[in-house]
């Protein structure tokens, strides 16, 4: 065991008496599947694997089994690595120092459809909050590439999603309160709300953990899905911006280099030989959309509706159309997130900073934004490239790291008061870490 065998052992016989023996196990084969996230993702990171291993697995059913769970881990000094559904991609749900993974997928309860908000437990997943507001007439504010994430997890780890054109990346507004724990011993569940409830966020639990959470819905449109697709990539990228500016704005507008297309799941919407363009719009929108398309010479080959067609696009968004080039290369390959209009004006700059590099593009809130991918030869490549790109007029952030670099002076702060032993997920919260990061590209 990773930890002093006595304080685990403990905890395990606390949390059987709380949770129930179903709902807690030292299995080796249940501890190594949740240690485990989307690291490999990154050629970086899985190098490095594996991080750590959990001692321990608990499996709460509500947040207020969350809350003991925490409760009992802090008291007997067993760090807590929070889980969601495990989609990270970047080694922030891994347990570096052992210590008790808290898989939180099966306190999913959906508690509250409001007007205006939906509350639900920290392992709903996402996809299962966007049909309950379908069903009441509203949509997420904000929506997940990954829709089977959960709530918890796309609080504490991601950074933008699907409406982010709109609404922007980085989830203000989108919270509206949180129940959250922290690592004092007490077990207890502390509301927060608004600005209270952003200290929670993007911090990947080292802070507190989110047990339950309420976030903002808004009346729902009527979404379609509009494949297009052109003969290259410079033609998608002329009308990109212009598209992304439509009143009221898409939900998502997604574009692809030819070859980067060629690798996504087959679809006669997708044709061969061709630049992938995959847009959710409000249906009022369609005529100014395909106006645009066929005027840059691109033609439009299909147009759907249905929450079925909102979750395939929005699964066609951010670094996924990356992870499917990966699986079709002889080569490994790595990505960085980039934001700028550099991405659209000297795109063959941009593809040229990398070996074999190759843009996959969205319109964003107020820039385009991406994921650059290349061929992975070693990290100071990687870092050197992203001095090129910030040369060439574009924002990068590297993904290639599990350290907090969000508020992290503030998020250092609270944990001094939240978790004052160091238990809340830790070797993700280094304030002196002084890798090669830029920040936010949006």
């Amino acid at each position: 065991m990773t930890q002093t065998l006595a304080p685990v052992l403990l905890l395990e016989q606390e949390l059987r008496e709380i949770l129930g023996d179903r709902a807690v196990s030292a299995e080796p084969r249940v501890r190594e599947r949740a240690s485990v996230d989307g690291a490999p993702m990154s050629p970086i990171l899985a190098e490095q694997l594996p991080l750590g291993l959990a001692d321990l697995v608990a499996f709460p059913t509500s947040a207020e089994q969350i809350a003991a769970a925490v409760g009992a881990a802090s008291r007997h000094g067993v760090p807590i690595t929070p889980r969601g559904k495990g989609t990270g991609n970047y080694g922030q749900g891994i347990p570096m120092r052992g210590g008790l993974v808290l898989d939180m997928s099966r306190a999913r309860a959906i508690v509250e459809v409001g007007d205006g908000h939906i509350t639900a437990e920290a392992g709903a997943q996402m996809v299962a909050l966007e049909q309950a507001a379908w069903a009441s007439g509203q949509a997420l504010w904000m929506y997940p590439s990954t829709t089977q994430s959960s709530i918890g997890g796309f609080l504490a780890g991601g950074s933008g999603g699907t409406g982010t054109i709109e609404h922007g990346a980085n989830h203000m507004g989108f919270v509206v309160a949180l129940d959250v724990v922290h690592a004092d011993g007490s077990g207890e569940l502390v509301h927060v709300e608004g600005d209270e409830a952003q200290q929670y966020v993007h911090n990947y639990g080292t802070a507190g953990i989110i047990a339950r959470a309420t976030v903002r819905l808004e009346p729902l449109r009527d979404w379609r899905g509009l494949y297009a697709s052109f003969p290259d990539f410079r033609s998608a990228l002329s009308v990109l911006r212009e598209i992304g500016r439509i009143q009221p704005p898409p939900r998502l507008v997604s574009a692809d280099n030819p070859a980067i297309s060629a690798a996504l799941p087959a679809d006669d919407a997708i044709p061969a030989g061709r630049s992938s363009m995959r847009v959710l719009l409000s249906a009022d929108t369609i005529d100014a959309a395909s106006a645009l398309i066929l005027g840059a010479g691109g033609r439009v080959e299909d147009i759907r509706d249905g929450a079925q067609t909102s979750m395939r696009i929005s699964m066609l968004s951010y670094n996924h159309p990356i992870e499917w080039l990966q699986k079709s290369r002889a080569f490994p390959t790595f990505h960085v997130e980039v934001g700028g209009d550099a991405l659209v004006d000297r795109i063959d700059e941009v593809e040229a900073v990398y070996p074999d590099g190759l843009l996959h593009i969205e319109a964003g809130h107020s820039v385009p934004i991406g994921m650059l991918s290349g061929r992975y030869e070693s990290p100071e490549q990687v870092y050197a490239g992203i001095e090129a790109l910030n040369a060439l007029g574009v924002g990068v952030h590297n993904p290639h790291q599990w350290n907090v670099d969000f508020e992290i002076e503030r998020t250092v702060e609270v944990a001094k008061r939240t978790d004052p032993h160091g238990l809340l997920n830790p070797g993700k919260l280094n304030p002196d870490y002084a890798g090669p990061r830029k920040g936010a590209i949006r």
